[in-house]
């Protein structure tokens, strides 16, 4: 394995562990450019800005939300994760148009993310996580 690939497989594992933490000044330098793009929903969260409005509304119902690597890999210019998505629901959570107040509730759901680089760099694109939009909600009992 080349260092450009131990680093980027590091960054994404220093990347990972800062959300888990709310480090979101240094989750946000981890990337070249801020950017987002969830697979189950289409969203796309471009920019600083953007992208901490997403950290800031993902975490109200799951403020414990966090994620646990089961493999890693890297390939070309992206880097590879599966990981289980863990949370409590102490907020309130939006489901299509109706609001669902805590449940105490806790979730582990498999989930995976791509993450691009730049050719050369160790710096991040994009991350793209890959879910299916109801697997938390069916994982907390409310479906």
């Amino acid at each position: 394995m080349t260092n450009l690939a131990e680093r980027r497989l590091q960054v994404v594992r220093d990347h990972m562990a800062l959300e888990v933490t709310h480090d979101w000044d240094a989750v946000i330098a981890t990337f070249e450019h801020p950017r987002y793009e969830l697979y189950g929903s289409g969203v796309v969260f471009d920019g600083e800005e953007a992208v901490r409005r997403y950290f800031k509304a993902s975490r109200v119902p799951f403020p414990d939300q966090g994620n646990e690597i089961i493999a890693i890999a890297h390939a070309d210019d992206t880097v590879l994760v599966e990981f289980w998505l863990t949370g409590t629901h102490l907020g309130p959570l939006k489901v299509g148009d109706k609001v669902v107040e805590p449940t105490g509730r806790s979730f582990k759901v498999r989930m995976a993310a791509s993450f691009e680089f730049a050719p050369g760099s160790d710096k991040i694109l994009c991350e793209r996580p890959y879910f299916d939009q109801g697997m938390v909600v069916r994982a907390l009992g409310l479906a």
